[in-house]
């Protein structure tokens, strides 16, 4: 006769997790917390950190002390996730965020880059961000050479999406300024 067990699983909180790495329990980078679960990022290409190498050169430029252009870097969504885009746009803010991590009412703009991720990042990322609130989140399809540009955030969709191929325009959220898909491609 069998018996069956039941399983739960634990999920980690924002809390532990930033205990766990103060512990030297978690390692520095390649890893997130999404929906209280580590998630092991996929490893960076060279064509993934190049677009967002060249991404972060001109947003850095266009934005200048007028919103600060986060690199893979945590922002704050909720009480167990804090995910690591690799790029997020941010209301400035003098001591750029030292005390505490940006929260999604500090989030003008999300961009994550897909070279093998781009299911993970439509399915899983996108959910989250528009869940949270988050106005625009852009992914960039390498393999297509496209950007999804998605706005209006309700529940845990957004109300609006635009496929921008790299002959197309996108608008920047903090200024209105135009900028060509074909500079990030």
């Amino acid at each position: 006769m069998s018996t069956s067990v039941q399983v739960s699983k634990r999920l980690i909180t924002v809390s532990d997790y930033h205990k766990m790495g103060e512990a030297g329990i978690l390692p520095e980078k390649g890893i997130e917390l999404i929906n209280g679960e580590i998630i092991e990022m996929s490893p960076i290409g060279s064509r993934h950190a190049a677009m967002v190498d060249k991404t972060n050169n001109l947003l850095t430029h266009l934005l200048f002390r007028k919103a600060i252009v986060r690199v893979q870097n945590p922002i704050g969504i909720n009480h167990i996730s804090e995910p690591e885009p690799d790029i997020a746009i941010l209301k400035y803010q003098t001591d750029f965020y030292k005390n505490k991590h940006p929260q999604p009412e500090d989030v003008l703009l999300v961009i994550e880059i897909a070279d093998t991720t781009t299911t993970y990042d439509r399915e899983v990322k996108l959910p989250l961000y528009a869940e949270a609130g988050i106005r625009e989140y852009w992914l960039v399809n390498l393999k297509k050479e496209q950007i999804e540009v998605h706005t209006e955030p309700v529940g845990n969709d957004y109300q609006s999406r635009k496929l921008v191929n790299k002959t197309g325009n996108l608008i920047l959220p903090v200024t209105g300024e135009t900028i060509s898909a074909q500079e990030l491609f």
